[in-house]
């Protein structure tokens, strides 16, 4: 079957038993936590991806519950024992990604990223946040970026909406202009 289908399978029916349980906000608050675990600490990306014949399921499980402090939702814990014994532990960070999406968005909820050229004020989060309510109807969780090499302006990414107000673009297109023109001149 393919990857894709059966991360968004899992996901959709994680979603469907949090939500169920009633338990919907701790499990997508594990699921962020564990999530960023995995991203930050390569060791455990490694060691939970890995093939079962290296790594055992249980024993990812194990590394999981460990990342929590060992205090998993019965929610979790049964998902995990679930993709155990499918054989679908190295799809966790794909499917744990996948739920907090589709979770986030079945609750009016969108994630959107900004990258700065500095940390942007309070003021600019909160109009951003207004302008997304107004437009989607959906409030929204901004995660901030900040890189230097923007120069100033920045970039906001909300799903499939890029609006980059960078002053390192505007640079690259008068660029882009003036390599045109020259090439007309020869």
């Amino acid at each position: 079957m393919n990857r894709s289908i059966v991360i968004t399978r899992y996901a959709y029916a994680l979603v469907k038993y949090a939500r169920e349980s009633g338990q919907g906000e701790l499990v997508c608050s594990e699921a962020e936590t564990l999530l960023g675990a995995i991203r930050t600490v390569p060791d455990l990306r490694r060691m939970v991806t890995a093939a079962d014949d290296v790594v055992s399921p249980f024993d990812k499980k194990k590394l999981l519950q460990t990342t929590l402090g060992n205090r998993l939702s019965t929610e979790m814990s049964r998902f995990l024992t679930l993709l155990n014994q499918n054989g679908r532990m190295e799809l966790v960070e794909d499917i744990l990604r996948d739920f907090v999406d589709i979770y986030h968005r079945s609750i009016g909820i969108r994630k959107a990223r900004l990258t700065t050229a500095r940390e942007p004020s309070e003021r600019l989060l909160q109009r951003l946040k207004a302008l997304v309510k107004q437009k989607t109807g959906d409030d929204v969780i901004i995660e901030v970026e900040v890189d230097p090499d923007l120069v100033g302006g920045f970039v906001f990414d909300l799903d499939d909406y890029l609006l980059d107000a960078s002053v390192r673009r505007q640079l690259d297109l008068i660029r882009e202009q003036f390599i045109e023109k020259n090439r007309r001149i020869i």
